[in-house]
């Protein structure tokens, strides 16, 4: 009986309700909704963070500096640090989803000014992220090619790449994920399976004739720092939370999963590296057939590296296209970068204006910045552990606010924040001390960057400053018939109302 009353009040609500109110639309609508499944997300963080090539880098270094079970322990100590930032973040993932990842999610902790912070940090280090892997991309293509044809290495062939690259990328990011992330998941585990493969099935005492800087940090930290940067982006599936199916939990999945995975391959190819199984892989890679690796084995790395830098160029433009069209719809940014296309919802504006920043950041940084890679690298990992602390505690003052704190969150989200903040003034101060100032001005300029945007946009568009953390929220379609009508009061808060004809005791606000 009770079942049939409440199948008929329902029933009666449906055939009551307002058809003709005005509908309510997410401000993220425009990115189409719950199409992306968890291997898209997984295809996505990966080709971001690229571990083949972290795990050459990192085999590279090992072999180098030789810091031994040190520095395989200050790996796996990184690595359980960043999967505690992981789970920081989860704490908002586990709770909205939002184009603009981090930067969204600071603002339900923090105050504006940390959120543009947030947002200046995150800008600054996907691009980095960008230029540093768009960078490697070019000379290995180049290199790939005159394996198996003719050498056209030079000025006008790196223009050329670097510009069909950008294209390219551009392309298949306006394309869509979806088109993407399974296609380059496929091809960075081939890369990976590639490069375990041949660190199990080789072993070689001969250690690289690569020259390479001597790092201002001493080769633990800078190992730490090293894994902190070929683990950036791994928490880029949370900008596709509006756009994934079951976001709430596929994004909170994924973003726990991705630095384990990631941890496991860089330990493992530490080891190899200590015990003789890493130097033909990086000898093939950095030295071709002069370190005595066949032509065979340099082909396969050389493409297998290939692929998996353009799969990283492609993660970052296309997670980074999403922050700007988050904050292009905010307008703390110009609005066209929040226009979408019409036949496959992309941000497409964003997503050009990503790439081809990024492309000439590739000149530049070929010009000027590679003999001085320590200094751009370090700038780079200044921003992302300055956005990574924001969001840690952000997250210690979010649960806070809605009391859903824990003694395992307290004690997460609090020593991510000290540890952030500490390391933070280890850099500025080992930068200041080597000489290395671009580390402690690019410091100083994110520390500042929220003040003045803040009262920048105070002054040119303060409406903005009302509209910042947007997120992914119900919409009139969302409501089941007879539920309620959902509108948008004078402070811009979605508030459900009853229908006409609603029992009293049946109403939504009901039992509240």
């Amino acid at each position: 009986m009770a079942v049939s009353a409440a199948l008929r009040a329902a029933i009666t609500r449906a055939q009551n309700a307002d058809q003709h109110s005005e509908p309510v639309f997410s401000p993220l609508r425009g990115l189409g909704r719950g199409r992306l499944t968890p291997i898209d997300l997984l295809g996505q963080s990966l080709s971001t963070i690229a571990p083949a090539t972290g795990m050459v880098f990192i085999a590279l270094w090992m072999i180098t500096y030789s810091p031994g079970y040190v520095g395989l322990a200050a790996i796996a100590a990184t690595t359980s640090a960043v999967f505690l930032v992981a789970f920081c973040i989860t704490q908002f993932t586990r709770r909205l989803a939002a184009a603009g990842s981090l930067y969204s999610f600071v603002f339900q902790g923090s105050g504006i000014r940390a959120t543009l912070t947030a947002g200046a940090a995150l800008v600054l280090g996907y691009l980095g992220i960008s230029v540093s892997v768009f960078s490697q991309a070019v000379p290995s293509l180049l290199d790939t090619i005159a394996i198996v044809g003719p050498d056209v290495r030079g000025t006008a062939a790196t223009v050329i790449t670097t510009v069909a690259i950008a294209v390219a990328v551009a392309w298949i990011a306006v394309r869509g994920v979806r088109f993407a992330t399974r296609a380059i998941l496929v091809v960075e585990a081939c890369s990976l399976i590639l490069i375990v493969v041949v660190m199990l099935a080789t072993h070689s005492d001969t250690t690289t004739a690569v020259a390479l800087p001597n790092p201002s940090l001493s080769a633990v930290p800078f190992l730490a720092m090293l894994t902190v940067l070929s683990m950036a982006g791994f928490e880029s599936s949370a900008f596709f939370g509006p756009e994934s199916k079951r976001p709430l939990i596929n994004v909170t999945r994924t973003v726990l999963i991705s630095p384990i995975i990631c941890g496991v391959l860089f330990v493992f190819a530490a080891w190899a590296a200590m015990t003789g199984h890493g130097a033909t892989i990086v000898g093939a890679y950095f030295e071709g057939t002069a370190s005595g690796a066949s032509a065979e084995v340099v082909l396969a790395v050389k493409i297998g590296m290939t692929c998996s830098w353009f799969a990283s160029t492609l993660g970052c433009a296309q997670a980074g296209s999403r922050l700007l069209y988050s904050m292009g719809i905010e307008r703390v940014l110009p609005a066209p970068l929040a226009r979408v296309h019409r036949r496959f919802r992309t941000p497409y504006v964003a997503v050009l204006a990503f790439v081809a920043v990024s492309a000439a950041g590739v000149f530049i940084y070929s010009d000027t910045v590679r003999d001085d890679s320590g200094s751009f690298d370090g700038v780079v990992e200044t921003a992302l552990v300055c956005a990574y602390t924001l969001v840690a505690f952000a997250s210690w003052k979010f649960l806070r606010r809605i009391g859903e704190h824990t003694s395992l969150t307290r004690i997460c989200t609090l020593s991510v924040s000290t540890a952030g903040a500490g390391l933070l003034v280890y850099i500025v101060l080992d930068g200041a001390v080597h000489g290395m100032w671009a580390l402690p001005i690019a410091a100083l300029a994110v520390a500042v960057s929220g003040t003045v945007w803040s009262a920048l946009l105070r002054r040119a568009r303060p409406e903005s400053l009302l509209t910042v953390g947007a997120f992914d929220s119900v919409e009139t379609a969302d409501l089941l018939p007879g539920a309620g009508t959902l509108l948008i009061d004078g402070d811009g808060r979605r508030r459900l109302v009853p229908d006409r004809g609603t029992a009293e005791g049946d109403s939504p606000e009901h039992g509240r």
